[in-house]
């Protein structure tokens, strides 16, 4: 189905579209066997909805907006989200992030605020904030339903209209004060949290989405279907982020088993021994291993094949994944980390894109 051109058109709508606004809604050639025809018909379309005036009141102290989307799960969404936002408060930014992924919410565990709990005030409820050495100025502020449970491994269980007033709450509710930038972590795919969260930030202007994958064609073809959901909603393509870019690790960090080929048995000790008396130096080499198999050109073919920036690639890091279940920022942990230097660059791109007037000006550069 092709992508309809009007900017308020639902995002499953027909291709040809007039718009849920216009004199022919549901009434159009294209509008047959679209599911909105009947809504669009009535004239419910043509009535915009107040919640979108009141987030764009409750979040006009917010300069920037973004998303961090991905079709696919288990790619390090959440991951690339929790240590954009440390990054951003780290060089003096005042960050909110804002964790959308109702049914399962990483965001307490990777910012290490687990047991933490939401408190209300009178200006709504109030964020928690993150414990950020060496952040000068910034700060980092998050609201995620993690906080809301009252035991970590209940299952929440939810149709789309509770998720839908839920993300409502957070955007209305929530008193976020001033930010320079507000993350929003999403789940995978292209659901009732997705539309929501677009729908809702219409007024107040979304910069942009960093969409994350991993290699492989059965992350790729459902992350194809996100960067399509972006441009179908209008919504910027700040970049494409390929994490779990192959397995990088010091050759002397212990992460690595050796193992002699006839018998099986692990020579590991023997090895390290025999490489610290004879080539020290090859200690501090950093390994490289794919794990996952690059299908075609990989994620930077992808993005250049629908003409989005790519932001480069983030290796499986023991010490990202450290930082990730112990809720620490990276380069705070380690600065020599194979994924520090790549996640600087990244946030760099990201800086640089949203300064410039986001995808469109980052593609002039």
């Amino acid at each position: 189905r092709a992508m309809s051109a009007v900017a308020d058109a639902p995002a499953n709508a027909n291709a040809g579209c007039v718009g849920p606004k216009n004199e022919q809604a549901g009434k159009a050639s294209a509008c047959a066997g679209c599911p909105n025809q009947k809504a669009c018909a009535s004239g419910a379309g043509k009535a915009e909805d107040p919640a979108v005036g009141v987030v764009a009141d409750k979040l006009a102290n917010i300069k920037h907006k973004i998303l961090v989307l991905s079709g696919k799960g288990g790619v390090g969404k959440s991951t690339v989200a929790c240590q954009l936002a440390f990054s951003l408060a780290a060089r003096g930014n005042q960050v909110g992030l804002l964790d959308v992924d109702i049914c399962g919410p990483s965001v307490p565990r990777m910012l290490g605020l687990m047991s933490r709990e939401v408190h209300q005030s009178g200006s709504g409820w109030t964020p928690i904030q993150v414990d950020l050495p060496g952040a000068g100025d910034g700060e980092c502020l998050v609201m995620s339903v993690g906080f809301m449970l009252p035991n970590p491994d209940d299952a929440v269980i939810w149709r789309g209209p509770r998720k839908n007033g839920l993300i409502k709450q957070f955007l209305t509710d929530v008193d976020w004060g001033s930010l320079d930038y507000l993350i929003v972590d999403t789940p995978p795919g292209t659901s009732d949290e997705h539309l929501s969260i677009i729908q809702y930030l219409r007024g107040s202007g979304i910069d942009g989405a960093v969409i994350v994958t991993t290699p492989q064609e059965v992350a790729m073809q459902d992350v194809r279907k996100e960067i399509n959901f972006c441009k179908k909603t209008h919504v910027p393509v700040l970049g494409v982020v390929e994490n779990m870019a192959g397995y990088h690790a010091p050759l002397g960090a212990g992460a690595f088993t050796f193992t002699d080929p006839a018998t099986g048995k692990d020579v590991t000790e023997q090895t390290l021994a025999t490489l610290r008396r004879k080539a020290p130096e090859l200690l501090a080499l950093n390994l490289s291993a794919q794990v996952f198999p690059r299908f075609g050109e990989g994620p930077k073919g992808m993005a250049k094949t629908f003409d989005v920036p790519y932001l480069g690639e983030l290796p499986l890091d023991a010490e990202l994944t450290a930082a990730s279940e112990e809720g620490q920022f990276l380069s705070a942990r380690s600065s020599t980390a194979p994924a520090t230097a790549a996640l600087s660059s990244i946030v760099d791109q990201i800086v640089a894109s949203v300064a410039s007037g986001g995808a469109e000006g980052m593609a002039s550069r």
